[in-house]
């Protein structure tokens, strides 16, 4: 191995025992290069994130006052607000259309909320995963307005309805989309579509094209409540404070694991202050579902809290999320968060049989720059969990398509995808090249709908298509981290300093610390694949670590096979232990490599 001393990457490591090279985040992690002046931990992380020297303050404490654009410069957000502004001077009945998953959920509830605030009760609805499936419906459109609502706004969903949204333009039902998947350049016909992915929107728009649907929403309630106020409308009113939604917004932006930079970080930063104050009484339920015992973390949202509101949709009903995130009853609030705790382990239990059979048609394709795997009968409301945990085995963008058990001939797919290859893009390309019956998504993650005598032609065409994509992008691993310690540098105080740059997620990464020389004392599997390791440094210091589903993997192989003795550098992830009485540091374990 080459000198770490003098190798330009990471402690000399060209090539993991995962097959990385190992690279300073920010190309270095020489700490006072900025301005020439000694920094703190927490600037030289916003500064290796590609924050310039004169933003970090504005990072250090994300604020919405500090990121918030102004609505306006989105297209059609006017519109929008002048309608559904319109339907709460009128008295209108308002039904919000909203996606059975996270996102969707939290969209929904908070217009729901926004218009409660505004005096007006708004009526929900959530499609079927199994019966209507993603996105809505014409008939399902159409019978909303037969039933009272004269305004409809979609959320999460509608950006490409375009046969369901114009069967109620002919009824003479006004929709509003509010979404933030891709667009094609010709739009529905809406009242208005606001969406930052659209192909003609403003430049301004278009830079916030990574915010959540969520985040589109509570953008359209300030604009309302603008247009409210222009109106006069809260002359003898009180003017409601939206800052309160954020909660919602914090959730529906992390469970869709949008990218945390620039006004979504100041979105959830802000939103895990309104969670901790617990005025939602269908969050403060979730929470303690949770079994949490602390106010929620921005890792809590994407896996504690968001895996039970995505459960309703996947295997449940989908309305659960929306009811629980809308509740004035406690007790019902409470009721509905069990009920979630309960499917959600129903959920695990699905999911593992998919992946168990799903993983056995993968040997088959391992020359495949794209593996899509397909069996009858599985459940459609795991399957895009599942491909996620395929394209952590395989690192490549992996499809999961559930067809139907009753031969009818068709198949619901989710993909999920790697950086550098655009999924979404494909998905919709294979669309329009009459691959699939219905298909699109975005860079990461896309959804189908596909003709199983077309599957092996969406196969080739799959290969044909990103196979150059695939190979740059795995050829090309790098793994970034931010600090080199000793063993006995990892301490919980040092974790807390790093957390402080966050929230981290998509797009912001959380730090990841290298940690060696060490030997391992133990090392073992617990659970299902998941590699446990006590190791120990020169100077006798031991740190514990945890690689999760890991076990079976190179690394995982290599590490439980090492000879005794031989030293390893450990990188990933610094957390806090706090089950034990006291908190304890140990790493999440995502890389080894040898260091002798």
């Amino acid at each position: 191995m080459p000198d770490p001393l003098t190798s330009s990457h990471v402690l000399g490591v060209s090539r993991s025992l995962s097959g990385q090279s190992w690279i300073w985040r920010g190309g270095n992690n020489a700490f006072g290069m900025a301005g020439g002046a000694e920094e703190d931990i927490v600037t030289q992380l916003l500064l290796a994130r590609g924050v310039e020297p004169g933003d970090i303050e504005k990072e250090r404490q994300p604020t919405l006052r500090a990121f918030l654009p102004d609505p306006s410069e989105f297209r059609d957000m006017d519109t929008a607000a002048e309608r559904l502004a319109q339907a709460v001077l009128t008295g209108e009945q308002v039904t919000v259309y909203g996606d059975y998953d996270v996102d969707g959920a939290t969209s929904a509830a908070l217009l729901i909320h926004l218009l409660r605030m505004l005096g007006t009760e708004a009526d929900h609805y959530i499609p079927d995963r199994l019966l209507e499936g993603y996105g809505p419906s014409g008939e399902a459109l159409v019978k909303l307005g037969e039933s009272g609502s004269s305004l409809v706004v979609t959320v999460d969903c509608g950006a490409m309805a375009h046969d369901a949204l114009g069967q109620a333009h002919d009824a003479g039902l006004d929709v509003i989309v509010v979404d933030h998947h891709k667009c094609s350049p010709e739009l529905p016909r809406t009242v208005a579509l606001v969406n930052p992915n659209r192909l003609d929107e403003s430049d301004i728009g278009a830079s916030h094209g990574h915010l959540a649907a969520v985040g589109v929403a509570f953008l359209l309630a300030i604009a309302t409540v603008r247009t409210l106020r222009e109106r006069g409308f809260f002359s003898d009113r009180k003017e409601p404070d939206l800052r309160g939604l954020l909660d919602l917004v914090a959730l529906g932006t992390v469970a869709d694991v949008a990218a945390l930079r620039g006004l979504n970080r100041a979105f959830v930063a802000q939103g895990l202050k309104v969670m901790a104050r617990r005025d939602n009484i269908g969050m403060a339920a979730l929470i303690d579902a949770s079994r949490l015992k602390r106010a929620p973390q921005c890792s809590d949202l994407g896996f504690a809290l968001g895996p039970r509101i995505n459960a309703g949709g996947r295997v449940g009903e989908a309305t659960l999320g929306v009811r629980l995130l809308t509740t004035r009853d406690p007790e019902e609030a409470a009721q509905i968060a069990r009920q979630l705790s309960e499917l959600n382990e129903d959920r695990r239990a699905i999911e593992a049989a998919v992946q168990e059979a799903a993983e056995d048609q993968l040997a088959a394709q391992h020359n495949r720059a794209v593996p899509v795997v397909a069996g009858k009968g599985w459940h459609p409301g795991v399957i895009g969990i599942v491909a996620g945990r395929l394209k952590e085995k395989t690192g490549k963008p992996t499809i999961v398509i559930a067809l139907d058990a009753d031969d009818a001939g068709q198949g619901k797919g989710s993909g999920r995808s790697i950086a550098g290859v655009d999924l979404g893009a494909a998905i919709i390309a294979a669309r329009e090249n009459d691959l699939l019956v219905a298909g699109g998504g975005h860079a990461m993650a896309a959804g189908l709908t596909i003709a199983e005598d077309r599957l092996e032609a969406f196969r080739d065409w799959l290969d044909a298509t990103l196979s150059r994509q695939v190979e740059a992008a795995m050829a090309g691993r790098k793994l970034a981290l931010d600090l080199s310690l000793a063993p006995g540098g990892l301490t919980p105080e040092l974790i807390e300093t790093m957390e402080a740059a966050g929230p981290y997620g998509m797009g912001w990464p959380g730090p990841k610390v290298a940690i060696g020389p060490v030997r391992l004392v133990k090392a073992d599997i617990v659970g299902t694949d998941h590699l446990r390791l006590i190791a120990a440094g020169d100077d006798g210091t031991r740190i514990k670590a945890i690689a999760f589903r890991a076990a079976e993997s190179d690394m995982g192989q290599a590490i439980l096979s090492a000879p005794g003795g031989r030293r390893l550098w450990l990188a990933g992830r610094a957390k806090i232990d706090d089950w034990g009485a006291r908190p304890a540091a140990e790493l999440h374990l995502e890389d080894a490599a040898w260091a002798d």
